[in-house]
């Protein structure tokens, strides 16, 4: 972690506070159920913090059209799955949650690799998106943090972690 950073990381256009905000705001679930893609992502939309407004049926339609196109596994056991476009209207209402499955699911990742770990990200906005996105990509390359996903850590040494990175930038 130490002397690395994603690229054009400073001037945070996520509101909040960058990665380990928008996972407070969304959540941490443990032993997630499911045996394909689309019974964890029900089941995440169906456990997600979300404002009142949100249409939790849109919100599932919009994450499976998007895995539907091309999957969302990045390798190493992890899946980012997100809708296209944003769905939340104020970027203080953005989250993301960091699911742990309960069983390893196929998620048609180029490694071969089961997923055991999934981020659902939910934005504002295109840029906001694109940011939480890079963020997570920029950790799911990142051996320590990849190490606390293996072995479940709690969310406070979760986001203790990425808070520490997110200082560095």
């Amino acid at each position: 972690m130490a002397g690395m950073s994603p690229e054009g990381g400073r001037g945070d256009p996520v509101s909040g506070g960058g990665l380990a905000e928008l996972l407070r705001r969304g959540g941490f679930f443990y032993e997630v159920p499911g045996a394909t893609p689309q019974d964890v992502l029900g089941w995440l939309v169906s456990a997600v913090k979300l404002p009142g407004h949100v249409d939790r049926e849109k919100l599932l339609s919009a994450v499976l059209e998007r895995e539907d196109l091309l999957s969302t596994a990045v390798g190493n056991g992890i899946a980012l799955p997100h809708p296209r476009n944003p769905i939340i209207e104020k970027e203080e209402d953005q989250c993301a949650v960091l699911g742990f499955l309960e069983n390893e699911v196929d998620w048609d990742a180029l490694d071969g690799k089961t997923v055991t770990a999934v981020v659902l990200v939910v934005s504002s906005s295109a840029r906001s998106h694109l940011t939480a996105l890079q963020r997570i990509t920029f950790f799911c390359r990142d051996g320590g943090f990849c190490g606390l996903l293996k072995r479940r850590a709690p969310p406070e040494e979760i986001l203790a972690y990425i808070e520490k990175a997110e200082a560095a930038w």
